[in-house]
């Protein structure tokens, strides 16, 4: 239990009462709860979006569904996109690009990083039938964590100092990402076979969309920097999640 509230407490911005879960082992042990995560965040805002949608046009009601996927993870993953696009694309070599995503400041490639991830979610989400959104926005949360676990555990740590990463590293096992991925498809399955996707195979696919966005994404940050970093791990959930909304609207729309 302490290793589940450990993931919430990490992974969210959801209030936890008591003092259970914020120890350095129980933060070790929290990656194979990753996914249960995953499905609390897309639970959370398919309900937050059926809600929007009832009293609001599609478009406003997806912008706001967005937002409130910003706020239940405090925009943690999207500052670590921003960084991430900084660093990797600043044309300098590993060092200078571990310098840039270390600063504080947002540059160029941040902003459009967060411009573009953020409007191709609210794009994906607003054209479609409300019952395949509340699939889709069930999914992408679970890509992103799979993504994030995919990451942890194929990288080794791009940087000297190990910090909270280091908690991580020690306690990895390629079961997590493992796990986490079957756990999406079959997710999806069940979304697909419940009416909540047009079938099953759609719901595989939208799944496999953010896997494979995941491992491309591992692939590139594993080519420009040689390892992760916790801004890298943010970025890779953030892009599975925006890739699994995207393959959901091309496979949902008649």
């Amino acid at each position: 239990m302490k290793a589940l509230i450990a993931a919430f407490r990490f992974l969210t911005t959801f209030p936890v009462p008591g003092g259970k879960g914020i120890e350095e082992k129980d933060i070790a042990h929290s990656l194979p709860f990753f996914p249960v995560v995953g499905l609390f965040i897309g639970g959370t805002a398919a309900l937050g979006d059926f809600v929007f949608s009832l009293l609001l046009p599609p478009g406003v009601a997806a912008v706001l569904t967005v937002l409130l996927l910003v706020l239940i993870t405090g925009g943690l993953h999207l500052d670590g996109l921003a960084d991430t696009a900084d660093g990797i694309f600043s044309v300098r070599n590993r060092e200078r690009m571990l310098e840039i995503m270390r600063d504080s400041h947002i540059g160029t490639m941040g902003v459009l990083a967060l411009l573009f991830v953020l409007a191709l979610k609210i794009a994906a989400l607003a054209p479609l039938p409300h019952d395949r959104r509340l699939g889709i926005l069930i999914l992408m949360p679970l890509a992103g964590r799979a993504a994030m676990l995919l990451m942890l555990t194929a990288l080794p740590y791009a940087r000297k100092d190990g910090g909270l990463a280091s908690l991580f590293i020690r306690h990895r096992s390629w079961g997590h990402p493992v796990f986490a991925m079957i756990f999406t498809i079959v997710t999806g399955l069940i979304l697909g076979g419940g009416g909540w996707l047009p079938s099953p195979g759609a719901g595989l696919l939208t799944a496999l969309g953010g896997i494979v966005a995941a491992t491309l994404t591992v692939a590139l940050i594993y080519r420009r920097l040689g390892g992760f970093t916790g801004d890298t791990v943010g970025a890779a959930a953030e892009i599975a999640e925006t890739a699994a909304a995207l393959t959901g609207l091309a496979l949902c729309l008649p």
